[in-house]
C-alpha cells in the first residue's frame, strides 16, 4: 500500500451514537445530530473511517458479539454510510479484564490498521469521548481528539469539541481542506 493515507478512527457510543448502556438492540440506535454529515465530509475530503468500539457487556456475559454487529450495521445504517467502515474492532473484554488485547486504552487494533493499510499516524486521528479513547491514541503515536465534556480534558492539550461534526469543520480547516460546495 502506498504510503501516506489518512485516517480517521471513531468510537461508537457519545460520538456517533447516542449512549444506550449495553446496547444490544439494533432498533435503539440513535445517531447523534450531524454526525452523518461528518463522516461523508471525512470521507469526501480523502479519510479512511474506521470504527473502534470497547463493548464490555460481552465480556460480562451480557449479550452475544453477534448482537453488537448488529448494532453497529445498523449505526452505518443510520448514518447513511455506504460502503460501511473501512474497519470495525468491537474490544469484548471487560474494563477488570487483567490482559485486555483491543479493549481501549490499548493501541493494538490502531497499530494493526495502520500496518495493513499503509497509513501515515501523523495523519491519523482517534476520536471519542473517554479518556480510553484518547489514550489509545497516545500509545499507538497518533492524534487524539476528545468529543463532548470531560473531566479529564483541563490543560492536557487534546482538542476537545462539543461533537464529531465540529471536530470534522475543525480538522478540515486546519489541513486546508474543504469540501463544500
Amino acid at each position: 500500500m502506498e504510503p501516506g493515507k489518512k485516517a480517521v478512527f471513531l468510537d461508537r457510543d457519545d460520538t456517533l451514537i447516542h449512549n444506550v448502556p449495553y446496547l444490544a438492540d439494533p432498533s435503539k440506535v440513535d445517531p447523534i445530530p450531524g454526525a452523518s454529515e461528518a463522516l461523508q465530509r471525512l470521507r469526501d475530503a480523502g479519510y479512511l473511517l474506521f470504527l473502534f468500539t470497547n463493548q464490555s457487556g460481552i465480556g460480562r456475559g451480557y449479550y452475544q458479539r453477534a448482537d453488537a454487529e448488529a448494532c453497529n450495521r445498523e449505526t452505518e445504517k443510520r448514518l447513511g454510510l455506504s460502503p460501511g467502515f473501512e474497519g470495525i474492532c468491537i474490544a469484548p473484554e471487560s474494563p477488570d479484564d487483567p490482559e485486555p488485547v483491543y479493549r481501549k486504552p490499548s493501541p493494538r487494533y490502531l497499530e494493526e490498521m495502520i500496518s495493513l493499510h499503509g497509513l501515515d499516524p501523523e495523519q491519523v486521528w482517534m476520536v471519542g469521548d473517554k479518556e480510553s479513547d484518547v489514550e489509545a491514541g497516545r500509545r499507538a503515536g497518533v492524534n487524539s481528539a476528545r468529543i463532548g465534556k470531560s473531566r479529564d480534558a483541563e490543560g492536557d492539550g487534546v482538542p476537545t469539541f462539543a461533537s464529531v461534526l465540529h471536530f470534522t469543520d475543525w480538522l478540515l480547516a486546519l489541513s486546508g481542506e474543504t469540501t463544500e460546495d
